[in-house]
Formats: C-alpha cells, sequence, structure tokens
C-alpha cells in the first residue's frame, strides 16, 4: 500500500497543481482510476468531466466511481443517495457505450486494459470493442437490477414501519379510552370492536410486509441487515404495547397488537355478548316469579334453585371478580327467598311448639340478613361508575343507573326496618323459652329470675320446675308444672305449705326436691328449709298424679336435712335420704312407715 502511494504521489501533486491552474489533464487522473484509487481520484474526474465532454472513458470511469459509490452506500438509511449514484452510474455508462468505438480503442487502448482478452480464434491478446460493450451494457443491467431490488425493498420496509405506527397509535387510543382491561371487555360497544378489527388487520398487513421485505432484502447481497421479527405478547393492558420499534435494530421487540385484538374481539363476540342477553333473561324471570308470589302467595324457592345459572356466573367471573348485575341479581333473589319464607312459615304460625316458632322467626331473618348484607354492599359501590361496564343489563332492566341506585336504596331501606321487626319478634320469642303460661299468669323457669310472684326452688330443663307461689294477697302455696314446648303445662297444681317455714323471708334457705315414677305418671315434690329450728328440719311432701293432680300434701318434720327422695314403685312407698344415709319412709298415702 506505501509503495501504491509513493508510486503514485507524483499525480497527486500534478493533479493538485492542475486543480489550482483550472485545467487538469486526463492522464495524470488517469494514474489514480488505473490503479483502483476512485475516491482520490473522484473530485478530480468529476471537474474533468465538467469541462471535458468527449472523453469516452472518463465516462466510463464516471459510471464505474458512481456504481463503487452506490455499492456502499446504506440501502436503507441513505436508499435515495444510493438511487441517485445509480441513476448516475447509468448515465455515464450509456454515455461511453454510445462514445466508445474502434478509433478510440486503438488511439487510447491504454485507457482498457482491464478489458484485455485472448481471442480464442487467432490467439491474439487484446482489446475488442464487442466485449468493452458487453460489460459496460452488463454493468448497466446490473444497476437498473439494484435499483429495482433497493426500491422493493425500501417499499416494504417503510410499508412495515408505517403499518407499525398507525397499528400503535390505534392501540394507544384503544389503551386511553379504558381504565383496564375489565373496562375494555365490558364496555366496549361497536365503535371498539370495528377499531380492534382494524388493529388486528393492520398488523396483519404490517407482518406481511416485512415478510415481503426479508424476502427482498434476501436478494441484495451484503445489505448489512438481517433483522429478526420477535413477537412479545401485551400481558398488562396498561402498561404494554406503548413503545414503538426501531425497525434498523438487528433484534427488533415487536408487540404482538394482532393477537391482542383478535383475542379481545372473539371474547366479546363470543362469550360477553351472548352473557349480556342472558343476564337480562335472567332479570325477566326473576321478574315473573316475584310476580307470581305476590298474586298467588305461594313460596317460589323450588323455581329459584331452577333458575340459578352457575354457568354464566363463572363465565362472567373471568372478566370481573365481582359483577355488578350479579349483585344486583342476587339481592333480588335473596329478597325472593325471605318473602318465600314468610308464605311458608305463615301456613306453620299457629304452631304452640316455642321452640318450633323460635326456629321459624331465625330462619326469616337468616333469609333477610343476606338481603341486608347484598343491599349494604351494593349501596357501598360507585354504581354510576359500574354501570358504565354494564350499559345494555341497566338500559334493560333500570334504564339508567340513577334508577338502580334507587331501587337498591329502597332494598336497604327494607331490610333495616325489616330487621328491627324480626329481631323484636325473635326477642319475644326467646323470652317465650323462660315463661311458662299458666292460666292468666308466667311463671318463670330460670332459677335465678326474681321478679315475679312466682319463686322457683327446682329445675329440670325441658321436664318440670317446682317453687313457692306468693300471690298478691292470700296464702302462699306450692306448685309443680311440667314443662312443654308449648309452655302450656299438662301437669298444672298448686299445694298447701306451711307458711311459718316456707315464707318470703325465708325465700333463701328454701330448696325443693322432685321425683318422678319410671312411666312419668306419679310425681313427689319436697319443699323445705336449710335452717333447722331446734335440730329439728321442716319439710312438705306432696303426692301429684298426671291425670287426677294433687293426690295428699303433708307438713312434716326431719330430724336430718334431706338431700334426695327415691319412690320405691314396688312397694309404691317414698324414701326420703340424707347424706348420711339417715332416713323416712313414707306410704303410698303419705303416713310415716319408718
Amino acid at each position: 500500500m506505501f509503495r501504491i502511494w509513493f508510486v503514485f504521489l507524483p499525480f497527486l501533486l500534478s493533479l493538485s497543481t492542475f486543480s489550482l491552474a483550472q485545467k487538469i489533464k486526463y492522464k495524470d487522473v488517469y494514474g489514480l482510476l488505473g490503479t483502483r484509487q476512485y475516491e482520490a481520484a473522484e473530485p478530480f474526474l468529476k471537474k474533468y468531466v465538467q469541462e471535458n465532454d468527449d472523453n469516452p472513458n472518463a465516462f466510463l470511469f464516471m459510471g464505474i466511481i458512481y456504481q463503487e459509490n452506490s455499492m456502499k452506500d446504506d440501502v436503507l438509511k441513505n436508499s435515495q443517495e444510493a438511487l441517485n449514484h445509480m441513476d448516475s452510474a447509468i448515465y455515464f455508462y450509456d454515455k461511453a457505450f454510445k462514445t466508445i468505438d474502434e478509433k478510440e480503442l486503438k488511439r487510447n487502448k491504454d485507457y482498457y486494459e482491464m478489458y484485455n482478452s485472448r481471442d480464442l480464434r487467432s490467439g491474439v491478446y487484446g482489446v475488442k470493442l464487442s466485449n468493452v460493450q458487453f460489460e459496460i451494457e452488463k454493468s448497466i443491467d446490473a444497476m437498473r437490477e439494484r435499483i429495482d431490488k433497493v426500491k422493493m425493498v425500501n417499499h416494504y420496509f417503510t410499508e412495515a414501519q408505517r403499518l407499525y405506527k398507525k397499528s400503535n397509535e390505534l392501540f394507544l387510543s384503544i389503551q386511553s379510552s379504558f381504565p383496564g382491561m375489565r373496562e375494555l371487555y365490558l364496555r366496549a360497544g361497536d365503535s371498539t370492536l370495528k377499531d380492534m378489527t382494524t388493529l388486528s388487520a393492520r398488523f396483519d398487513s404490517c407482518s406481511k410486509a416485512f415478510e415481503h421485505y426479508k424476502v427482498s432484502l434476501s436478494n441484495i447481497p451484503k445489505s448489512g441487515y438481517d433483522q429478526k421479527w420477535n413477537l412479545v405478547k401485551i400481558s398488562d393492558f396498561r402498561k404494554d404495547g406503548v413503545e414503538v420499534a426501531d425497525f434498523y435494530e438487528p433484534n427488533l421487540q415487536i408487540w404482538d397488537y394482532k393477537s391482542f385484538a383478535t383475542e379481545v374481539v372473539g371474547a366479546i363476540s363470543n362469550e360477553l355478548g351472548p352473557i349480556r342477553e342472558k343476564l337480562v333473561k335472567y332479570d325477566v324471570e326473576i321478574n315473573k316469579l316475584r310476580e307470581r308470589l305476590a298474586s298467588d302467595s305461594i313460596s317460589v324457592k323450588t323455581d329459584l334453585t331452577l333458575l340459578d345459572d352457575k354457568l354464566l356466573r363463572e363465565k362472567l367471573k373471568k372478566y370481573d371478580d365481582n359483577p355488578l348485575p350479579l349483585n344486583v341479581l342476587a339481592l333480588k333473589v335473596s329478597k325472593l327467598e325471605y318473602l318465600s319464607t314468610i308464605v311458608e312459615n305463615r301456613k306453620l304460625k299457629d304452631s304452640v311448639d316455642v321452640f318450633f316458632r323460635l326456629s321459624l322467626v331465625k330462619n326469616e331473618i337468616r333469609y333477610l340478613k343476606k338481603v341486608d348484607s347484598l343491599a349494604n354492599g351494593l349501596m357501598a359501590r360507585d354504581i354510576e361508575d359500574e354501570a358504565l361496564n354494564y350499559e345494555y343489563f341497566v338500559a334493560n332492566t333500570y334504564n339508567s343507573a340513577g334508577l338502580l341506585r334507587g331501587y337498591v336504596k329502597t332494598e336497604n331501606d327494607f331490610a333495616a326496618r325489616e330487621l328491627v321487626r324480626k329481631n323484636k319478634q325473635l326477642d319475644l320469642r326467646t323470652k317465650a323459652l323462660q315463661w311458662l303460661d299458666v292460666e292468666n299468669d308466667s311463671v318463670p323457669i330460670e332459677l335465678s329470675y326474681q321478679d315475679s310472684k312466682f319463686k322457683p326452688l327446682f329445675l329440670l330443663e325441658k321436664k318440670y320446675t317446682s317453687g313457692i307461689y306468693f300471690p298478691d294477697s292470700g296464702m302462699a302455696k306450692g306448685y309443680l308444672y311440667s314443662i312443654t314446648p308449648s309452655r302450656r303445662p299438662d301437669i298444672a297444681v298448686q299445694f298447701p305449705i306451711d307458711e311459718v317455714t316456707f315464707n318470703y323471708a325465708n325465700l333463701s334457705n328454701l330448696k325443693a326436691i322432685v321425683t318422678v315414677d319410671q312411666s312419668d305418671n306419679i310425681h313427689f315434690v319436697l319443699l323445705y328449709s336449710t335452717i333447722n329450728v331446734d335440730g329439728k328440719y321442716p319439710v312438705t311432701v306432696s303426692k301429684i298424679y298426671r291425670s287426677d293432680g294433687l293426690s295428699w300434701c303433708y307438713n312434716l318434720i326431719l330430724d336430718f336435712l334431706p338431700t334426695q327422695i327415691e319412690y320405691l314403685q314396688d312397694a309404691n312407698d317414698l324414701l326420703i335420704k340424707s347424706e348420711s344415709e339417715l332416713i323416712m319412709l313414707l306410704d303410698k298415702g303419705g303416713k310415716v312407715k319408718l
């Protein structure tokens, strides 16, 4: 390389001198052209051609230089410059082709040494005009073909870029129209579906344009480009799909707008569209059942069970984990369940079983609390905003979001009022468990209860209660009442007692023991005081038959504190015991036997 520059240094100095003198000799320029130093020769050759338009060899080398330059041009970033260079190459090649003749070759044969070849017939080594013309034509054809290839590559490349940018712009427009993916699915209307369809088609065209670009690019050797098309899934609707890829980069990260749009359109058309229709139909069917319950006063619980569409619920929750319509429909259903329960219980209201009556009101409250919970939950939601997700449902059921909120408010108030009323019933029926209804009196069946004329001393749960009755006037009496589910005793017996011992002042010291026979027909009640009088314990013993009532009642004095009574059924005797095994035995008539 250093030798070449050393040899041709005089040519450069000479050319520089000629340039300054405004006259360039072609033989000096050819010194660079003949050694393929085209870049160094180019400015001098251009100046020479401007001043001399009659040198075919100069035209030839101008064509060669422009062709060389075009091969170095970036086919994408400098495509127009490349095309200009190729057009210029064709122009000068054409001028050279038209002006080079036999005379030119003979006169300047040294300038055409690169075309030297041996004639196959004569064996003479030299330059033939036909060979020169053939090579020039071949170069012209090569330039024209490359022009077409570069234009094709740029066409598809530009088209892919343009379509991708348009796809990106359309996606960003869709993205800015919805707060999130849920809203996109639920709020998308015809215009959005149209945009999605356009996005899919546009991105598909972009992909095909890029494919054509790659095929065209393969026809240009050593283009310097080999981009890879890497599709990236849009997973986060709010964050993904924003950046525009640089198509000049070797590894393109391309947002897959087509798959995204196709998935959304498919979901809306195939699933959400039918779901919208089913929601309205579901509401219509519920309204029919409501009218039936109101007009016929019959329970519709079974019909509601048949109406439930679990598949609809599962499909909708794929797009919204807490869908407003399902909560509204659930509220309507829960109220019908509550009202149906009221209708069912109405037939059972005459039951005298207080436990059963209590269970009825508890069941009613259970259904009512569901109504209250759903209504409260809906009241806490932004119905106006969420209604935008379900415009079709709201428009076809409540006309507007405002009317829907009004409906929810009405049901919320209803549930609140009903809970107050039902809780009062619950309180009354709970308290009813604690009392017996004896004629015009209420007898407590809790030992701890104090605010009553009846003072319970003994309680066998769900069986019997016994104690002392202190009337407003008259003498105190002992009593035994059976505890029945209706709280209306089938055994209700009062018996006389020793008022000296069994008085109100001594109440805290008084106790009662009750025993019955195996057939639950004969009952014995022992009332006693834990305070002894001169070492003796006064007691009142009563025998009571279920069928005949009081058989006998005696006041006795025991030498011991009684702790147990036992009915000896075989002998018809009553055994009274103490903790220390002291006993008293009464016969069937109440007389002391032992």
